[in-house]
């Protein structure tokens, strides 16, 4: 009896379980909401990878000439780097195209076919803003062999509207989030050193170091903490998995370094958020009267 009762008064003992639960319960939130994140990020790239502006040639642009285009475009930085960035339609293909969409066929009363080779190009994101649009529309159609320069304004516009006010809504979701997960783990530990309070006065009232009562507390919230990191990258794993299985599509946003670097966040959080809270939490009980233990 005397044994289980030394041990149950051991410096730094308190129900492990419960704060392990809680601490990985609360990183694991932090961690779904941060996936979140990644794969709108992920999303919004391939969004803006793929908006799209078509250049119209003349009708006598030489090869030469069409050369030089594809050169500007790619040494200025206007397209992005993917392998199709620049795509050359040519008036045939057009014709062809447009015949199979709507049907008709303008040669037959047209006698010519009046449409213009181009290029669709895909557009760097440090160009899709509404003003600097306008800007390279501008320059390009001051190019030799360029007829016209045409995007859809409104759809390229609404486009970043949308993925603004996205953004701003999860990372402020996320930062509420944050604050709660930080104080729900500073809660949880206070409350489990508060069966320890006594045995803290004890060992300071027969002359115990601050450093020496507080290391067994500090060594094991911070156990804690990794532990919980991991679990709650486990979950998250689990959950990523899960959900890729139903719905393949998220392969294709799924950034494996970022997922990583937010389990690697989860582990550091516990820890820190644990070892920090744990830390004021005997402080405040070292400094405490014996009144103010009661």
């Amino acid at each position: 009896m005397s044994n289980g009762k030394l041990h149950k008064k051991t410096l730094g003992s308190y129900p492990s379980v419960s704060v392990v639960f809680s601490i990985t319960l609360a990183l694991f939130a932090i961690g779904v909401f941060g996936t979140l994140v990644i794969y709108s990020k992920e999303l919004e790239k391939i969004i803006k990878e793929n908006v799209r502006v078509q250049i119209y040639l003349t009708t006598k642009t030489s090869p030469e000439i069409r050369k030089k285009i594809e050169k500007e475009l790619s040494e200025k930085g206007i397209v992005t780097t993917a392998n199709d960035a620049i795509k050359f339609i040519s008036k045939e293909e057009a014709e062809k195209q447009f015949i199979q969409d709507t049907g008709e066929n303008f040669r037959q009363f047209l006698g010519e076919n009046p449409l213009h080779d181009a290029y669709l190009v895909r557009i760097n994101e440090a160009w899709q803003s509404k003003e600097r649009l306008v800007e390279l529309k501008k320059i390009i159609e001051k190019w030799p062999g360029v007829f016209q320069v045409d995007y859809k304004e409104n759809l390229i516009e609404s486009i970043n509207q949308n993925i603004t006010r996205i953004g701003l809504i999860i990372m402020g979701m996320v930062a509420v989030l944050l604050v709660i997960v930080v104080l729900l783990i500073n809660n949880t530990l206070r409350l489990a050193l508060f069966s320890q309070r006594f045995l803290i006065r004890s060992m300071q009232l027969v002359g115990a170091k601050k450093w020496f009562i507080q290391k067994p507390f500090l060594f094991r919230a911070t156990l804690h903490g990794i532990f919980s990191g991991m679990l709650a990258s486990a979950m998250l794993l689990g959950l990523i998995a899960l959900a890729t299985r139903h719905v393949e599509e998220l392969k294709l946003i799924q950034n494996n370094d970022r997922l990583i670097l937010l389990m690697a966040s989860l582990l550091l959080l516990g820890m820190v958020v644990a070892l920090i809270s744990s830390y004021r939490a005997v402080n405040k009980y070292l400094k405490l009267s014996l009144d103010e233990l009661y």
